[in-house]
């Protein structure tokens, strides 16, 4: 069974930065896609990155696009979110996810497996 925990979010100013991590477990990850969305209060989930265990291939949401990195670390089996210049609006509740397959897809419905999320609240 796969598991997902997230760790490392927390409240930050805007223009700070914050790395979350997600400790995967449960197999091996070969042939996965591992992302990150988020969750707003009053708001749908929303896409924000992810990437190709094998390859490294990423895709990002316009909206964090040249001011978040994300990337894998095999020998940890860990996936990280680094967030910088963070605004008031990134506010939310993040989640990891994975699925089986080699595409980098932003839809909500093809991720298996979620993490419990973690809050990143960014002040004013």
């Amino acid at each position: 069974q796969v598991q997902l925990l997230e760790s490392g979010g927390g409240l930050v100013q805007a223009g700070g930065s914050l790395r979350l991590s997600c400790a995967a477990s449960g197999r091996t990850f070969s042939g996965y896609t591992m992302g990150w969305f988020r969750q707003a209060p009053g708001k749908e989930r929303e896409f924000v990155a992810a990437i190709v265990w094998n390859n490294g291939r990423t895709h990002y949401a316009d909206f964090v696009k040249g001011r978040s990195t994300i990337s894998r670390d095999n020998a940890k089996n860990t996936v990280y979110l680094q967030l910088n210049s963070l605004k008031p609006e990134d506010t939310a509740v993040y989640y990891c996810v994975s699925r089986v397959g080699e595409n980098p897809y932003i839809n909500t419905g093809v991720y298996s497996y979620w993490g419990q999320g973690t809050q990143v609240t960014v002040s004013s």
